[in-house]
């Protein structure tokens, strides 16, 4: 049941993504998809944590456009240091370490990928509970852990 539902999801993403509803590009969707399901079905569904399985689809509704708002406002403040005259005196890059609460891998994964695409901000690491992240600046290493791992712990480990 995993494996199906994996791939359903996957697939309906292809479709949703590539908008062609060609026989070609319905087929190289569904190839795709496919082989991405036998590699990694056990990412989204883990028999460990039937509340994630159940919770994760709606949760990730919920956070999914929270986290879109904070990627667009990280890249208007990214662009606002790249164009600033004086950027060097706004930059302050830096690698963090901290110790995060989230329990299960899929929500770490899901907090270390939202880091990433959120601009200004890497994932570098992850070892057990224990990220390294590179900020570009102050202000992006103080957020974190913050108010992101809040919203994925929300959307995800509810039990």
């Amino acid at each position: 049941m995993a494996k199906v539902s994996t791939f359903l999801i996957l697939y309906a993403f292809w479709i949703f993504l590539s908008g062609m509803f060609d026989a070609v590009h319905l087929f190289l969707g569904a190839v795709a998809a496919l082989l991405v399901t036998f590699m990694s079905s056990t990412l989204l569904f883990n028999e460990e944590s039937p509340a994630l399985r159940t919770g994760a689809v709606f949760g990730m509704l919920g956070y999914l456009p929270w986290l879109f708002k904070e990627i667009v406002i990280a890249n208007l403040q990214v662009a606002y240091i790249v164009l600033h005259p004086r950027m060097l005196d706004l930059i302050d890059p830096q690698l963090i370490r901290f110790r995060t609460r989230l329990k299960h891998p899929f929500s770490r994964a899901t907090f270390a990928q939202s880091i990433t695409l959120t601009p200004g901000t890497v994932s570098v690491s992850i070892r057990d509970d224990e990220f390294t992240v590179f900020a570009l600046t102050n202000s992006a290493a103080e957020a974190l852990p913050g108010e992101m791992e809040k919203r994925v712990a929300a959307a995800l480990e509810r039990e």
